[in-house]
């Protein structure tokens, strides 16, 4: 007695706070460098849910700054509708509070752990409050807060709150202070590439240290925003049957209609005639025994699935095309959005692409882009089943070497949208196998894959039809040339008859006085739409013609120039620079590009 006196002094309940400070790997804090990156990716989870509720093109700022040792400041500032400042406390510094949890929609966020494991990872790791300001409108004074987490009992404490002027008409701002590594930066930058591929309506400005990247946006039009939709009786269990039957005293046939979705009359009626039990019953009266048989029903009779356009907001095929165009450089891109199918009443629906060629290393193992709800999965990808499923494909029918996982040039991009993404464990890294989600993954990927064999096809008869136009086009300006002595007259321009046996648009470089020029010809009969890319050390801040894009990344410029480029004519640009880059030109010849070294 002694003994069991002494230890259930020792027993006490755990807060969730309490729980999460010492298995914070169990929410992707399980090292600095990652800490980092989890940290900015619920940060910016919640500004993308936020601002797409709120009907507002998300404008998002990143911030890293290495403030001295290995501490590190890490801001994100969004545009969206802000919080009010009664609930800033909860939303950041308690963990399990959200407003999207008993919701059946499609969102990034739904525990209401994500950015409140953030601000308690910060307090771990320096012991340091996070900062918090928020603006709901213009007319309104924006609310600055500094909040810790009091890990005893899960709830906010706030430590300083004021009212201040803000630059901001209405938005939200974080900033946090923890420690970490600056090995992240290459993940970090890895996370918002991909991030912006599948919001290609958000635009992120992100500051390193003293370096600057933009992400810019390829669409103005805000996704819709899914609308919650009931439960569906597939995906319910006994347990939540028999709490949501005692909080109500409708009767049965009633409570079925109004409680579920895709349940009419004829459905209600067919249910309570399979259990055996009066429709007209009041549901809190039904005992335990009477729950089974009911469940039973609502499993067996055939229900439709619930209605994905309304819960769901898929990327769709022209936006992921659009977001892979604008980071990758590709010489064929194709994507396929599968129509919504169900798994334990969850709607989903899988999207996938392919980008094959251009700048994607030619050796190794395809470049694999998993996404869930619109986000990144970085970690576990061989725990993940959009893996298992792509390795399950046989590639090799569609053209594509294979040694377990498709090889060589070529990009594969998996999104699965889901009212409940049926993810492996609380860090959102991988997800799990669910025959139907893998089913769907595979169907898509096989659609893909025959799309990409015609390509491959194609472009081999082009490559021959190709070399067998440069034997004939290496002959011409020799055998013009031999014309010209025997006439005693200079050689005629061949570029012409080169064009048109070529069937190419011919593209020309050169220099003079350090300055670069290229040129297009368009020697075929027909209008072409033309991208030129030029990647160097060159800005081309005084280029003739201004480029239509210009980013910068570690002292490298890409210049992208647009045109259509009329049958019989020219495109020139010039600008001073060095040279030593290459220059890309495509969107003509079915897709070819023709790639052309820039050696000043």
């Amino acid at each position: 007695m002694v003994l069991a006196d002494e230890l259930a002094k020792k027993q006490r309940s755990i807060s969730v706070a309490e729980f999460f400070e010492k298995n914070k790997h169990m929410l992707g804090f399980d090292s600095p460098t990652r800490g980092i990156i989890t940290t900015i990716k619920e940060a910016i989870d919640n500004s993308l849910d936020a601002c797409e509720e709120a009907e507002v093109l998300p404008d998002i700022l990143v911030s890293v700054r290495k403030l001295g040792g290995d501490v590190f400041r890490v801001v994100v500032e969004d545009n969206g509708p802000g919080i009010i400042p009664e609930k800033m406390p909860a939303v950041f510094a308690k963990l399990l509070y959200g407003s999207r949890f008993h919701q059946v929609r499609q969102t990034r966020g739904q525990q209401g752990i994500g950015i409140s494991a953030a601000v308690l990872y910060a307090q771990l790791t320096t012991g340091k409050p996070t900062l918090v300001i928020s603006r709901t409108g213009a007319k309104t004074k924006a609310h600055r807060m500094t909040l810790v987490i009091k890990t005893e009992t899960n709830e906010p404490e706030v430590l300083s709150h004021e009212e201040i002027d803000w630059v901001l008409p209405h938005g939200t701002r974080i900033e946090l202070e923890f420690k970490s590594t600056m090995q992240a930066k290459k993940k970090l930058l890895e996370y918002l590439k991909y991030t912006s591929v599948v919001n290609p309506h958000a635009r992120f400005r992100v500051e390193i240290d003293d370096e600057s990247f933009t992400f810019d946006r390829v669409s103005n039009d805000v996704p819709p925003c899914p609308v919650a939709i009931k439960p569906h009786p597939y995906g319910i269990e006994l347990g939540v049957l028999k709490r949501m039957t005692a909080a109500s005293d409708l009767p049965l046939k009633e409570f079925l209609i109004e409680t579920f979705s895709k349940v009419g009359e004829k459905t209600a009626q067919e249910i309570c005639s399979v259990a055996k039990l009066d429709a007209k019953v009041r549901v809190n009266t039904i005992q335990l025994e009477q729950l089974n048989p009911l469940l039973d029903a609502m499993q067996t009779v055939k229900i439709p699935a619930p209605t994905a356009s309304q819960c769901l907001s898929p990327i769709t095929e022209d936006l992921i095309v659009k977001g892979m165009e604008k980071e990758f450089q590709l010489d064929f891109i194709k994507a396929r959005t599968r129509p919504g199918n169900v798994f334990g009443g969850n709607s989903f629906i899988v999207e996938a692409a392919i980008g094959y060629g251009g700048k994607l290393p030619s050796e190794g193992n395809a470049l694999i882009l998993r996404f869930a709800n619109r986000v990144p999965l970085l970690y576990q990808q061989g725990a993940c089943a959009i893996t298992s499923a792509i390795a399950n494909v046989n590639w090799k029918n569609y053209g594509v070497s294979q040694q377990g996982l498709p090889m060589g040039p070529i990009l594969i991009l998996v999104h699965v949208a889901a009212t409940n993404v049926p993810f492996t464990s609380e860090s959102k890294d991988a997800v799990a196998s669910v025959p139907e989600v893998e089913r769907e993954i595979t169907l898509a990927l096989q659609e893909l894959g025959r799309d990409l064999k015609l390509f491959l096809n194609r472009r081999d008869k082009n490559k021959l039809q190709d070399d067998r136009a440069r034997a004939i086009c290496a002959v011409i300006p020799l055998i013009a040339q031999k014309v010209g002595e025997i006439v005693e007259l200079p050689p005629p321009d061949t570029s012409l008859i080169e064009g048109r046996i070529m069937r190419r648009v011919v593209l020309k470089k050169g220099s003079a006085d350090g300055r670069i020029r290229i040129r297009i010809d368009n020697y075929t009969t027909k209008d072409q739409q033309v991208s030129l890319y030029d990647i160097s050390g060159d800005s081309a801040a005084d280029a003739t013609v201004p480029p239509d894009f210009v980013t910068e990344m570690e002292g490298e410029y890409t210049k992208v120039w647009k045109r259509t480029l009329p049958a019989g004519e020219s495109f020139e640009v010039s600008y001073t620079g060095t040279g030593g880059g290459i220059v890309d030109m495509q969107g003509i010849a079915e897709n070819l590009k023709v790639v052309v070294d820039l050696d000043v």
